[in-house]
């Protein structure tokens, strides 16, 4: 079981799909581990599958290297407080954060309209 949910979440995270999503829910329900330490497990994991997609992309032609330059520093800074926050923030509490997260980022994906090509073209 634990090599179907490997690959499935290395298929949906390779994609941008939320392989963590399901690796980090599997982990939580399933496999009962600790939020915290599912999540950790999570960013280690990405980590080789992240390399690997960002090659692939990068030899198609499918990486924004302006939006990556814009977003990497804020990002980097918002992964370090975040893993502050998380070590500070009661298991329970940081499940349910979770769950608000996943459930916003899904109603407004089930109920957006158009797609984001649609509203923006691609700019290299």
């Amino acid at each position: 079981m634990e090599a179907l949910i490997g690959f499935l979440t290395g298929v949906l995270a390779s994609m941008g799909l939320g392989g963590g999503f399901v690796l980090v829910v599997w982990l939580t329900l399933f496999a009962e581990t600790e939020q915290r330490t599912a999540q950790g497990i999570n960013v280690l994991f990405f980590l080789p599958i992240a390399f690997v997609s960002l090659i692939m992309h990068l030899k198609n032609g499918l990486v924004n290297k302006v939006l990556v330059r814009k977003l990497a520093v804020g990002g980097l800074l918002g992964a370090a407080a975040g893993t502050l926050v998380s070590q500070v923030i009661a298991n329970d509490l940081l499940r349910k954060l979770f769950a608000l997260f996943l459930l916003a980022f899904g109603l407004k994906e089930l109920f957006a309209k158009g797609t984001t090509e649609e509203k923006r073209p691609l700019a290299r």
